[in-house]
């Protein structure tokens, strides 16, 4: 592996280490990051914490073989001071928005943890592989409790509940610039290496596991988002010592967003003429919200009616 590399920015970088039975992801969210925040108006604190899902969407969304696969990560509470909060990655594009109660957001303290932003909640993980043509795609969700001290957490907690899957995940959130950048690192051990086929919880020994992942274990939060710093200079001083390390550019990312105006239009028309009158507001127009964008398409009922 070359140590001199391009900087790679809102662009996931993708390794193994053969030898170890190891893949991995590593990403910077930077330009993709700021377009889909500066959409909403969020408190910092909720800023910070949609900027963790999007990283994390972004590793595991580059986990996918194929561009029309998806990722949705969703963190939902009934009583917390951010109630949803909602990611989602296909064909190298990201969305997410967040929904919070500003009242409740301003009597928590500046270093609140996970639980003190959702209290009681759920995460929701849903990878569909529909599109992927190998043994065991399809539709797959795991749904785990809103537990430890970040999304980041919760998220290691979901594929050692869900997957099984040894799995070491990190991400950092820092402002560069007056910018707010983001990183990540997904680690994963497989049995038969890129496409183990056995599961390794009836395995009770993982020797390059422990091996590899107390080596990604030492990355910096500052390594991560740090946007001078290329990520693939970030693996070879991981794992340099390594007989053999694989790394691949993957998709550029983009900031997604599917609300095309002519499907919106095209699925008000479904319903019956009665019920979008029902819908229209006193100017005669059925306005639809997109929370990812924040955008508003307006759709008049004598529109409809030509």
């Amino acid at each position: 592996m070359n140590k001199a590399a391009p900087i790679l920015t809102d662009q996931p970088l993708r390794f193994s280490i053969p030898a170890m039975n190891a893949r991995g992801r590593l990403v910077r969210l930077d330009a993709v990051l700021n377009e889909i925040l500066s959409a909403h108006a969020l408190p910092p604190i909720v800023e910070k914490t949609l900027a963790e899902a999007l990283v994390l969407t972004a590793l595991l969304g580059a986990t996918l073989k194929n561009a029309e696969g998806q990722l949705t990560l969703q963190a939902q509470t009934e009583n917390g001071a951010i109630g949803l909060l909602v990611c989602d990655y296909k064909d190298a594009a990201l969305r997410g928005y967040a929904q919070f109660d500003a009242i409740k957001l301003a009597e928590l303290p500046p270093d609140t943890n996970l639980f003190g932003l959702f209290g009681k909640g759920f995460l929701a993980i849903t990878f569909d592989r529909k599109h992927d043509g190998v043994e065991g795609s399809g539709r797959y969700q795991g749904i785990v409790p809103l537990e430890g001290e970040s999304l980041c957490e919760a998220v290691s907690s979901y594929f050692a509940q869900s997957e099984q899957l040894p799995t070491l995940i990190r991400a950092a959130v820092n402002h560069v610039g007056g910018r707010c950048i983001a990183g990540g690192l997904l680690l994963q051990h497989l049995a038969d290496g890129e496409e183990g086929r056995e599961r390794l919880h009836v395995r009770m020994d993982h020797p390059e596991w422990e091996h590899v992942s107390i080596l990604a274990g030492t990355v910096t939060n500052v390594e991560l988002t740090d946007p001078a710093l290329p990520l693939e200079e970030i693996v070879w001083r991981l794992f340099h010592e390594e007989q053999e390390v694989r790394v691949e550019p993957g998709a550029s990312l983009e900031k997604g967003c599917r609300c095309d105006p002519v499907h919106i239009r095209n699925v008000v028309a479904r319903f019956p003429a009665d019920e979008r009158a029902e819908m229209a507001n006193d100017e005669g127009d059925i306005v639809v919200d997109c929370e990812f964008c924040s955008r508003r398409f307006p759709i008049s009922l004598a529109s409809m009616a030509n």
